[in-house]
């Protein structure tokens, strides 16, 4: 199923209205800081820092493609950016990032560390190797990708690089409840995010419930559930849509809004990033947000990745 068939009428008027700079000859880093800012609310993390409620996520780019993707993501004002080492791309989204002529300080990049690199010593080696890729002297968050392995040693890695000022702030994904608790039974830092997947068709009641209690910041890494269990065509989506006038997609992201969870849509088409942050002009009401609950498979989309 393909991300979407066509964009609303209401989308593609807003956002044109909302992008109206973006048609000069600067295309690349046309927002300043100040406008980006305004554009995407931030979330305070439980170490203080800012980080946007809305980003640009990269798995599957690669090459020039994700060169171009990122670029033109921080162009139509996206500041958070999400990459891996498990991807493949973090080359290519520091070379989008450089490409784009935004100041570091306006981002937010975010990479993870792989489990083959667990463990004390293997982390700080993974993590320089990240910062090379990149072209970056510092990320803003560190994640351990998957609970596997040596987690505690690569944790305590991670804490000491967070105190010596070379990550901004650290976290873990795909981790459940019992995994989380686990590690802040021995952690000196507490996790900022569980970066996990979440989205309609698996919503998460339980993690999002603890997460809230322990003020670790949940953040959706497949928002669309990759377009699978042929989201982009739901009816009842859709119907909740047209109410709004709204897309499927914007419906999706407003209720990862609502609930106070990050998101991170991935798309290599201008006209669909753009699209995915016209979703501060509207808001679901009560109803909408227990029919979408209605909709919660309690199941992953991603077998294969289990």
């Amino acid at each position: 199923m393909k991300r979407r068939d066509f964009l609303r009428t209401g989308a593609v008027v807003a956002a044109s209205a909302l992008f109206l700079p973006l048609s000069g000859t600067k295309v690349f880093g046309a927002l300043s800081g100040i406008q980006a800012k305004n554009l995407i609310p931030a979330v305070k993390l439980n170490n203080g820092i800012q980080m946007p409620r809305l980003g640009f996520g990269t798995n599957t780019l690669n090459g020039d493609i994700a060169e171009r993707s990122v670029a033109d993501a921080i162009s139509v004002g996206y500041r958070l950016i999400d990459t891996a080492h498990i991807y493949g791309n973090e080359e290519a989204v520091g070379a989008g990032i450089k490409k784009s002529g935004i100041n570091r300080e306006e981002l937010f990049v975010t990479s993870k560390l792989w489990v083959d690199d667990a463990g004390f010593e293997s982390t700080k080696k993974a993590y320089q190797t990240t910062l090379n890729k990149l072209g970056l002297e510092y990320l803003n968050l560190y994640l351990i990708h998957r609970p596997r392995g040596d987690v505690k040693g690569s944790w305590k890695a991670m804490e000491e690089l967070y105190e010596a000022g070379k990550i901004r702030a650290i976290g873990v994904s795909n981790f459940d409840p019992d995994q989380l608790a686990e590690l802040m039974a021995y952690a000196k830092i507490k996790p900022v995010i569980n970066q996990i997947e979440t989205h309609v068709f698996l919503q998460e009641n339980k993690s999002y419930e603890a997460l809230m209690k322990t003020g670790v910041q949940m953040e959706a890494w497949s928002p669309f559930a990759a377009g699978r269990n042929e989201i982009f065509s739901n009816p009842t989506l859709a119907s909740i849509g047209k109410k709004h006038n709204k897309s499927i997609a914007q419906v999706c992201l407003r209720w990862h809004f609502q609930r106070g969870v990050v998101a991170i849509p991935r798309s290599t088409k201008k006209a669909h990033m753009m699209e995915n942050l016209v979703i501060f002009d509207f808001e679901l009401d009560s109803s909408d947000m227990q029919t979408i609950a209605t909709l919660d498979l309690n199941k992953t989309q991603f077998p294969e990745w289990g």
